[in-house]
């Protein structure tokens, strides 16, 4: 599967309303450390078909990231049946993510 861009727009049906579990990146192209984890989150888009993989640029979707309370990026979260169920800050290898899952 492909990655997701998630805005206010489609929140609710992409993510809210998602039939599997969603990990969702919130990130920023000025962020270093953004960098070097989406690379990690498009391969386990493109590996795993069970969960839905969708990011949130922080400086497009300000509301997103306040209703998220998102201090640090990036930020990784995984959803379920529209709850928070894990999440972790700050660059990570690509184990920890998909232990996340």
């Amino acid at each position: 599967m492909s990655v997701t861009t998630i805005t206010k727009q489609n929140f609710q049906s992409e993510v809210l309303h998602a039939d599997k579990p969603v990990l969702l990146d919130f990130w920023a192209g000025w962020c270093g450390p953004c960098r070097m984890v989406s690379p990690i989150v498009d391969e386990i888009a493109a590996e795993r078909s069970d969960i839905k993989v969708g990011k949130i640029n922080v400086d497009e979707e300000p509301e997103l990231a306040a209703r998220f309370g998102i201090m640090s990026i990036p930020t990784l979260v995984v959803m379920k049946e529209g709850r928070i169920v894990s999440q972790m800050v700050g660059a990570r290898p690509k184990a920890q993510i998909l232990a996340m899952l």
